[in-house]
């Protein structure tokens, strides 16, 4: 049992006129004793297709304990009635935006052999089957500052990161560098050629020293004057006496990633 909304009958209102019972194609309802009654809580949707056929005002929608609403068997009852009852179910729910139930329905019929009415099921078709994927370009930085000059030895995201240093012209260059490169590390930027090597070697040699660095990766241009930055941070590496994996990726000026 569950809270959902279903139609209630005010009995005192309800002649028996039986106006509902044609346009509730869920089979909910049936005159009984001579009054419109809800014959189970599982067939009735709670969307009130059948109020404004009541010229009595005798059926509302309340919220309340009920079974829940089961559109297999819903669909058994549904497709004995013949095409039109089936198109009208159908229908019902697509005003209604009950996607779910709409294509459960749809597989009723496909698994029964049945035909599928020809109506617009764009609410269908335009339902994501899965979540939609995250975007690619979704920034994945996760420290800052990020020149290798400006972060501090003992900054707390550096306690065994894995490393990405790379050469600033980089992540102008190669368009997907959040997520192929950069996603689930450390980012440290600088330039080999207008900046201060040998401060660089000292300053990730402590880096790694002190940090438990799980990885280093080096993403550098395929110019010649990049290469310098994988040989000042191999320099570095020995000059810590850490045993650290350590990988290169090599970006052409034209945004490639050559390897």
């Amino acid at each position: 049992m569950a809270k959902r909304k279903i139609i209630k009958i005010d009995e005192s209102k309800c002649d028996g006129c039986g106006e509902c019972v044609p346009n509730c194609p869920e089979g909910a309802l049936q005159i009984i004793e001579g009054k419109a009654r809800l014959v189970g809580d599982l067939y009735c949707d709670g969307l009130g297709a059948c109020i404004g056929e009541c010229p009595q005002e005798a059926i509302s929608i309340e919220e309340r304990q009920a079974e829940p609403y089961d559109e297999h068997k819903v669909m058994e009852n549904v497709a004995r009635q013949g095409d039109a009852v089936i198109a009208a179910h159908l229908k019902h729910l697509k005003s209604h935006g009950e996607s779910k139930y709409l294509k459960q329905a749809v597989a009723y019929l496909q698994k029964k052999g049945m035909k599928v009415p020809q109506i617009d099921l764009d609410i269908i078709e335009n339902q994501p089957s899965k979540p939609a994927a995250e975007p690619s370009d979704k920034p994945q930085l996760g420290n800052w500052p990020i020149q290798i000059h400006l972060v501090p030895v003992s900054a707390p995201y550096l306690k065994q990161a894995q490393l990405l240093i790379a050469a600033d012209c980089v992540p102008f260059s190669y368009a997907p560098f959040h997520s192929q490169l950069l996603k689930g590390k450390v980012l440290l930027i600088g330039c080999p050629k207008l900046d201060n090597a040998q401060q660089y070697v000292d300053k990730i040699a402590q880096i790694i020293k002190e940090n438990e660095i799980q990885s280093v990766t080096v993403a550098h241009m395929e110019v010649p004057c990049c290469f310098g930055l994988v040989k000042l941070v191999r320099e570095a590496i020995e000059r810590s006496r850490q045993t650290v994996p350590f990988a290169t990726v090599n970006i052409s000026v034209k945004g490639e990633r050559k390897s």
